[in-house]
């Protein structure tokens, strides 16, 4: 591939409740009707955690206490574009602070099982919240089994 294509970094994110449901949102201009984790694209200057806490607090209306990083993947080949795909958990809800683009986002909360599965069904509108959900869910797995080890534990 040649030449490069001008796109932004962006980051997004899945915000895990302590229920085990994740912040998924939609939108009526979803060609066919795909939904999408919080997050987009970074401003100048913000780092790209800083960069989720935004969009997770304007999308969403959620604040996070508990950020993990999940890792961060080319956008697109010919690009040295990056997204940054971020864990959240303890949680704190709040309004959405929603602007034009983004008036009709619509805020619900799906088991992280079902967002998995609606992942593979090619649900998702963009190919990083795919991600994101799987490498959360693999984190998340990971943790409960260390914790269960731990416990069993004399």
């Amino acid at each position: 591939m040649t030449g490069t294509t001008s796109l932004q970094d962006a980051s997004v994110v899945v915000a895990l409740d302590k229920q085990g449901r994740v912040a998924v949102l939609s939108s009526r201009t979803a060609e066919h009707g795909e939904v999408f984790l919080p997050g987009g694209r970074r401003d100048p200057g913000e780092s790209a955690e800083q960069c989720a806490r935004r969009e997770l607090g304007e999308e969403a209306g959620v604040r996070a206490r508990t950020w993990r990083h999940l890792g961060t993947y080319a956008i697109t080949l010919g690009s040295d574009s990056r997204v940054s795909l971020y864990l959240a958990e303890h949680l704190t809800l709040g309004p959405q602070e929603l602007n034009d683009t983004e008036a009709d986002f619509k805020l619900s909360w799906w088991p992280l099982a079902e967002a998995v599965t609606a992942a593979e069904e090619g649900r998702f509108l963009l190919p990083a919240s795919p991600l994101a959900l799987l490498l959360a869910d693999r984190r998340t797995r990971h943790a409960d089994r260390a914790a269960t080890r731990d416990a069993a534990a004399p």
